[in-house]
């Protein structure tokens, strides 16, 4: 945890970036692999990704000693496929998009017999992510707001049951928005991913995130493509965190007073630092 003035006084970063992998990852893909049978452990695992829960399955199950398969799609970040297959996960690239690679995903699980860890849409897993909010609680205890980025919900949705009441912002790109259309609309819904914050480019929310953030009360935000940028620049710039785009949001919306807080303390999760270097130099010198 960090505090960052420029925010605001008693604004605090949760630093995920400096987690193995990159990312928070791992959290919930450890808490699922705990759980493996040894009939599943031998079988292998399967996951779907554009690159950082990627990474996370590939490490992790090298750690735990069970074969991953991961499928990822065409234009998904290179420099995160070459990690994935470095962490030693086989990577299946058929798919042309999100949409397609859930399509890929379910003939695979067929194929193969593979227990899935799913990216966001698992309870152990959401579970796991939980587990930033319980640290930021041990380090900051009277944290009121947490601000949290969002894909699918797997992150939010975990910090939200941790926080026990405490209020909980998920900020999404405008034009990745699939947990805020799944709240307006009651149900998981397609969307059709384009931000350069590729890191929240799933193509639904998961109906377990969705479950847990009605009830919790966990509020939504959506920031421009622009205010993400300058997000990640302060992040760079001030906070000395070579974050990714997807770990910037929460920052954006911030900066843009989309997140109005007072006084209390605010913790804001940075959650990766996956970027290629092209699209980080693209970033910080518009």
């Amino acid at each position: 945890m960090f505090t960052s003035t420029s925010l605001g006084p008693r604004v605090h970063l949760k630093a995920e970036l400096f987690q193995r992998t990159g990312s928070f990852k791992p959290r919930g893909v450890l808490n699922k692999l705990a759980s493996l049978n040894e009939d599943e452990r031998r079988a292998g695992v399967i996951g779907i990704s554009a690159g950082n829960h990627a990474q996370a399955l590939a490490y992790c199950s090298g750690l735990e000693g069970v074969d991953a398969l991961v499928v990822m799609w065409k234009g998904a970040s290179p420099q995160k496929i070459e990690a994935t297959k470095g962490y030693g996960a086989a990577v299946d690239l058929q798919a042309g998009g999100p949409g397609e690679a859930f399509e890929r995903l379910a003939e695979l699980l067929e194929e193969t017999g593979r227990t899935l860890v799913h990216p966001f849409d698992d309870p152990l897993v959401i579970a796991g992510q939980g587990t930033v909010g319980l640290e930021i609680l041990e380090d900051v205890p009277d944290t009121a707001v947490f601000v949290v980025p969002c894909g699918g919900g797997g992150l939010v949705s975990g910090i939200a049951a941790a926080a026990e009441g405490r209020r909980v912002i998920a900020v999404e790109p405008e034009l990745s928005p699939a947990l805020h259309r799944g709240l307006a609309e009651g149900r998981s819904v397609p969307v059709e991913p384009q931000s350069i914050a590729d890191g929240l480019s799933a193509p639904f929310a998961g109906e377990s995130a969705l479950a847990i953030c009605r009830e919790l009360g966990v509020e939504s935000v959506l920031v421009t493509e622009d205010e993400i940028a300058d997000g990640m620049r302060l992040l760079y710039t001030r906070g000395k965190l070579a974050c990714e785009p997807a770990a910037a949001v929460g920052v954006a919306a911030l900066r843009a007073g989309k997140v109005v807080v007072g006084d209390e303390p605010v913790a804001v999760v940075v959650s990766g630092g996956n970027v290629a270097p092209q699209t980080a130099a693209a970033i910080l010198s518009p």
